[in-house]
């Protein structure tokens, strides 16, 4: 027998495996087999070889990874106790849990049971109705507060929901980003502005995990939604910025006008300097609102609010956010024809308990 570059001696039965692999392309780029005698079998042996010890040791290195981030992440996600199956929450800041409305069921009667076993008392610290966030206060929580991802989501990124189950084990679920996009309506005029969409299957237990990248850092907080099958979540951006506004004011200042309005296309005549194809028609006015004292009219066509474009009525309610509650704010619209603009005092929307 002779050696067959480097792969030492081989026997005459080797012959059928390397047709099996090499599908009898004789001077293939990866596959060259030489029916010569004694037979040679060339590297196609050796390079399958390799790309499967490859394959294993990237899988291997993948799962570590998530597993790490599970453990990372999984000190700050703590179950919670506000209905009649346990959810869960993440350690925001201080004796601070942040989780959803959907993980409490009520406003009484809170627990939270940390990652060490330890069950505490929690009180409702307030909640916004836009997004369904809400925060927690248990002291002597004494747990390390999650950290949220430095960069933002991208569709196609791997990552991680981190729960706690029923006995309070830790509880995880992978997939990737699929999908990132809003607004999402979530009623009576309320949005969210962007929401991440993951393949990661997410039961009730999962309201109000961590969702989390493969370095253990919180891209978002879950709602256990779904959406057309994938799982709703928050993302981090949104959810830790509202929850620094709720430990601040127990709750989130949503402007109010009082109108209705909705989309319409602008005639080339009307389109003026910045040659825009959509702005906002008032249908209605509500006697006494903030738009009626400033003024505004039905028919009027809403151009430009506090110097941003508004070409729809999604547009107009992401733009009343809480730092222009009780602010005056000029309002650029087209009335008769004519472009004017006219100072609204923006008000605060009231809004009931959960629910």
């Amino acid at each position: 027998m002779q050696s067959a570059e480097g792969l030492g001696t081989v026997p005459r039965r080797t012959k059928h495996y390397a047709q099996a692999l090499c599908t009898l392309h004789y001077y293939s780029p990866l596959c060259t087999v030489h029916y010569s005698s004694p037979i040679r079998v060339m590297r196609a042996l050796a390079g399958a070889e390799r790309i499967a010890r490859m394959s294993d040791t990237t899988l291997a290195s993948i799962s570590n990874q998530l597993a790490d981030a599970v453990a990372a992440v999984a000190p700050s996600v703590v179950q919670v106790h506000g209905r009649r199956r346990p959810a869960s929450g993440v350690v925001y800041a201080t004796d601070v849990v942040l989780t959803t409305v959907r993980a409490l069921g009520r406003e009484d009667k809170l627990h939270v049971r940390t990652h060490d076993g330890r069950a505490l008392d929690a009180e409702l610290g307030g909640w916004d109705p836009a997004t369904g966030l809400a925060i927690l206060r248990a002291a002597g929580l004494n747990a390390a507060a999650a950290r949220a991802a430095e960069e933002p989501a991208r569709v196609g990124n791997l990552a991680v929901a981190v729960a706690r189950s029923w006995s309070n084990a830790v509880t995880a679920s992978a997939g990737i980003v699929s999908v990132i996009g809003g607004p999402l309506p979530t009623g009576r005029g309320r949005s969210i502005d962007e929401v991440i969409r993951t393949t990661a299957p997410m039961h009730d237990g999962f309201a109000g995990a961590a969702f989390a990248d493969t370095s253990g850092r919180a891209m978002g907080i879950a709602t256990a939604a779904q959406i057309r099958g994938l799982g709703v979540v928050i993302p981090a951006s949104i959810a830790w910025k509202t929850a620094a506004t709720l430990v601040e004011h127990g709750s989130v200042k949503r402007g109010f006008l009082g109108l209705a309005g909705q989309p319409v296309q602008l005639s080339e005549k009307q389109r003026g300097s910045d040659a825009r194809d959509e702005a906002l028609l008032i249908v209605a006015v509500t006697s006494g609102s903030p738009a009626d004292a400033a003024g505004l009219l039905v028919g009027d066509v809403v151009l430009e609010f506090d110097g941003h474009p508004v070409e729809s009525p999604e547009d107009l309610l992401d733009l009343l956010i809480s730092d222009r509650v009780g602010k005056n704010v000029p309002v650029r619209l087209l009335r008769g024809g004519t472009a004017q603009t006219v100072t609204v005092r923006v008000g605060e929307r009231s809004d009931g308990g959960i629910g």
